[in-house]
């Protein structure tokens, strides 16, 4: 059956102003200000009043679970189906953390395999924060090439004291077997990097730029907003021609006393005359949030929610005055042109139909993955295998 929706204010990311939208068999096949369809069953949504954005993609999420730096009944809970979608977000990237012994890298590929069955889009990461870092094959080059769903690796821990504190060249090896990597096998090859709140910074990372070949579109910092030091160093970074991702759920809000709000950011970075196109958010949903003392004690723990994506999107909208279109493509579009996902990220012919619906209170009414209607009415209607609804 052909889909067909009526009247929505789409924006591509860019404002395209009220069109509708056909889809078939998961594919948008054509947007026009007016299309009829005849002579084929069709089913015909009304969209008027809402708002048809593309769906986010979260390359940073810990989908088989986090955390555990409390011990081990701080290990957080797998990623369900459902915990996606109803945030708005129809491609995921999964990925280890601080552990890398429970959490093993084939259990990893298989959920993101589990994800894609149930309807998402779901990539990986090879590794963890440790180096040399796990891998599946025996080397993080092969991963890239041999795995279908690994685009790259991380969670690499840079300036953090859970870090294996290894020194540059460790880190540069790993930056260009994930490049030599990506190039053979037609991938965009990311090294994603956490960044903690070590002195050190982004100094690992400049260096590589600056005393190798490898340019800046195989390393991507991650938590770029989780202190005002290493926030400033991010600004300059990407003046620098850099790739930075801040973190949605790293907000004073959410108990991280010390970060810059990530909308906030986004209006800093604008006003710095950065390019917004380098600029990437993700939620670090599923992972664990540990609160930590000056000494490095552990004093409390809670769990990444990927529904902070579209709080701090609104938040960088109503509240910062950033322009709608270039907020969204911090969760879209740029995710997509960095990751080299080339059916993602737009409202486009020939794209993904990974889009949803949102009202004038960023609101989400209905989600679709892959031409698939997952959320309707704000409220999930597609569940994982053994999610109880």
């Amino acid at each position: 059956m052909l889909t067909l929706l009526k009247n929505a204010h789409v924006f591509a990311p860019e404002d395209l102003g009220t069109k509708d939208i056909l889809i078939a068999n998961g594919v948008i096949e054509a947007i026009d200000d007016q299309l009829d369809v005849q002579g084929v069953e069709v089913e015909i949504i009304d969209c008027e009043g809402m708002r048809l954005i593309p769906g986010f993609i979260d390359g940073h999420v810990h989908i088989t679970g986090g955390g555990g730096e409390g011990g081990f009944h701080t290990r957080t809970p797998e990623m369900p189906l459902s915990g996606a979608t109803r945030c708005g977000v129809t491609t995921i990237c999964g990925l280890c953390g601080t552990d890398g012994v429970t959490r093993s890298q084939e259990n990893l590929l298989a959920k993101a395999y589990a994800l894609e069955n149930e309807g998402l889009t779901a990539y990986m990461y090879v590794g963890s924060y440790e180096v040399p870092t796990p891998t599946i094959t025996g080397s993080i080059r092969s991963d890239i090439m041999l795995i279908d769903k690994c685009i790259g690796a991380g969670e690499i821990a840079v300036s953090d004291h859970r870090s294996s504190q290894p020194n540059y060249d460790l880190y540069r090896d790993i930056v260009a077997q994930v490049r030599v990597g990506g190039m053979l096998a037609g991938k965009a090859g990311i090294v994603n990097f956490h960044m903690g709140d070590g002195e050190r910074g982004l100094e690992p990372l400049r260096q590589i730029a600056n005393e190798t070949e490898i340019p800046y579109t195989n390393m991507l910092p991650t938590h770029t907003n989780r202190n005002e030091h290493l926030f400033n160093e991010a600004v300059q970074y990407v003046k620098d021609g850099g790739y930075i991702d801040l973190t949605s759920c790293v907000s004073p809000e959410l108990g991280s006393k010390h970060a810059v709000k990530p909308s906030n950011a986004i209006r800093r970075l604008i006003d710095e005359g950065c390019d917004m196109s380098h600029v990437l958010m993700s939620s670090d949903g599923y992972g664990s949030v540990p609160l930590f003392d000056d000494h490095g004690n552990n004093i409390g723990v809670g769990i990444g929610d990927q529904s902070s994506l579209m709080t701090e999107f609104r938040d960088a909208v109503e509240t910062e005055g950033c322009d709608f279109s270039t907020a969204l493509s911090i969760l879209t579009k740029n995710v997509a042109d960095l990751f080299r996902f080339k059916n993602k990220g737009e409202i486009a012919v020939g794209k993904d139909a990974d889009f949803m619906t949102i009202n004038d209170r960023f609101e989400l009414q209905k989600l679709w993955a892959k031409g698939r209607l997952m959320v309707d009415k704000g409220e999930p209607i597609v569940f994982g295998t053994f999610q109880k609804h």
